[in-house]
Order: C-alpha cells, then sequence, then structure tokens
C-alpha cells in the first residue's frame, strides 16, 4: 500500500494523540514556507487543555557570527504545562505572549528566509500566532525574510501539540529551527 508522507503523518498523530488519552479533530496544521534542513523531532503535546500562549528561544543577529535567529518555540498549555519539541543550542528565551483570557492558539504563519546559496542561512526566524477571538500574536524573532501563509485553522478546539523541524549544529552555516508542525485538539 502507497501511502503519502501527509497521511503517515496523520496516523502517525491520530495514534498517538490517542494513547496519550487527547480527542483530537484529525488535523496537522502546516505551513509551505518551512526550511528544508534539519530532522523532525518528537511531537511534544499539553497532558490537557490547549495552548494558550508561547515564547520563543532566538540568537540575535551577529555581524561576525553565524546566525541561526529562531531555535525553538515553548507552547504555555492551560494545564500549567510548557512543552516544546527539538530545540537549538543557541539563543536566549524571548518574553511570552498570551490569547486573551478563555482564548487559545488556532492558526499560525511562519515567518522563513530563502536559502542564500554561499551566504548565512537562519531558515525560520519569527512566528505569528492567532487567537481564538481573532487577535493576532507575534513573537520577538528577527526579521530576515518573509511571513507565509497563514495555516488552516483549527476546525474545533485548539492547538494543543508542536513538533519542530532542527538543523543540529554544524561547522560553518547552521540554521537551527527550519519549521514546525502543529496538532489541533477537541
Amino acid at each position: 500500500m502507497d501511502l503519502s508522507i501527509s497521511a503517515v503523518v496523520f496516523l502517525f498523530l491520530t495514534y498517538h494523540l490517542c494513547e496519550a488519552g487527547r480527542q483530537n479533530d484529525n488535523r496537522v496544521l502546516t505551513v509551505t514556507n518551512g526550511g528544508e534542513w534539519g530532522e523532525w523531532g518528537k511531537f511534544q503535546l499539553c497532558p490537557s487543555g490547549y495552548a494558550y500562549g508561547f515564547s520563543l528561544k532566538v540568537k540575535a543577529s551577529s555581524l561576525f557570527h553565524d546566525d541561526t535567529s529562531l531555535n525553538g518555540i515553548s507552547l504555555y498549555c492551560s494545564s500549567g504545562a510548557i512543552v516544546e519539541s527539538t530545540v537549538g543550542p543557541w539563543g536566549e528565551w524571548t518574553d511570552d505572549k498570551k490569547c486573551p483570557a478563555k482564548t487559545y492558539l488556532v492558526a499560525f504563519a511562519l515567518r522563513t528566509e530563502a536559502p542564500k546559496g554561499a551566504g548565512d542561512d537562519t531558515a525560520a526566524n519569527n512566528i505569528r500566532f492567532r487567537c481564538g477571538d481573532g487577535t493576532v500574536l507575534e513573537g520577538e524573532g528577527l526579521d530576515f525574510g518573509t511571513y507565509g501563509q497563514w495555516s488552516e485553522r483549527c476546525t474545533t478546539g485548539a492547538i494543543c501539540g508542536i513538533q519542530t523541524k532542527v538543523e543540529a549544529p554544524a561547522p560553518g552555516d547552521s540554521t537551527a529551527l527550519n519549521d514546525v508542525r502543529f496538532a489541533c485538539c477537541d
């Protein structure tokens, strides 16, 4: 049987959400402008509830050193847990951004820089989330690149899990976080 990559991801996520005792609306939110480097980490889910806020791990820009920009994303869950998938080694955590009371994260857009060839690549640089009430929260990442299209929206419930694609440290030009996916739960 020939399964597409999205079908395999869907089956994998559905299995693990059910295994974790979570109900999901069978959606994995993605965008088309993620970076090409790195490996996907494990999906990490809020133990219960939804994500209402986030923080980013960002390496500041440097004229004389390799820029990696976005290195990690933490989700703040209504259960009190903080979840994150793979995180790069560079940078500092920014202040948290939170949806207004009683609303949760339901969609996202990723700011990425296209590959520069011989130049200093950064891949993912920042993220925006849309809350259930329409509020847009923007991270404190860097301004390299442009934002792509918004992901689809969780149809019921809200974002409850995260999976990141991160390039491991390498000699020369490293990019750290390249792409991200989010799970929706009922």
